[in-house]
């Protein structure tokens, strides 16, 4: 059994990954069912399609934080990582479509005396 973590934005993704049929489990419920939309499951999935060993493997794993799409690509550089750990042959493929990059963007804090992050109050001359 292999364990890798993937990270994106806030979200934190921990996998677990053994030789099997291809069955992606996403916080106990099937992939289908955590991510509904095809774009989702498709990123989910880009880095076993890249290698062509989508019904290779059985997938277990926990993500939180952040929204649905950076858990998505949290449990991308996850699944990515994992791929890399079986066979390190892997690596330039996988690196050359950035599924190994971690994407370190995050909502900068909001700052006392200011609405937002960055976002004045409005000025008023009078």
């Amino acid at each position: 059994m292999i364990n890798t973590i993937g990270r994106r934005k806030t979200s934190v993704a921990r996998l677990y990954m053994e030789d099997g049929s291809g069955k992606i489990t996403v916080n106990d419920r099937e992939l289908p069912v955590y991510f509904p939309t095809e774009v989702l499951q498709t990123i989910v999935k880009q880095p076993l399609s890249k290698l062509e060993v989508v019904a290779n493997y059985d997938i277990n794993i926990n993500v939180d934080g952040g929204g649905i799409k950076g858990q998505a690509e949290a449990i991308r550089m996850a699944i990515a990582r994992a791929l890399v750990e079986v066979d390190a042959e892997n690596r330039p493929e996988l690196k050359k479509e950035g599924f190994l990059t971690r994407d370190p963007r995050m909502v900068e804090r909001k700052k006392y005396g200011r609405r937002k992050a960055r976002r004045r109050f409005q000025f008023s001359k009078r």
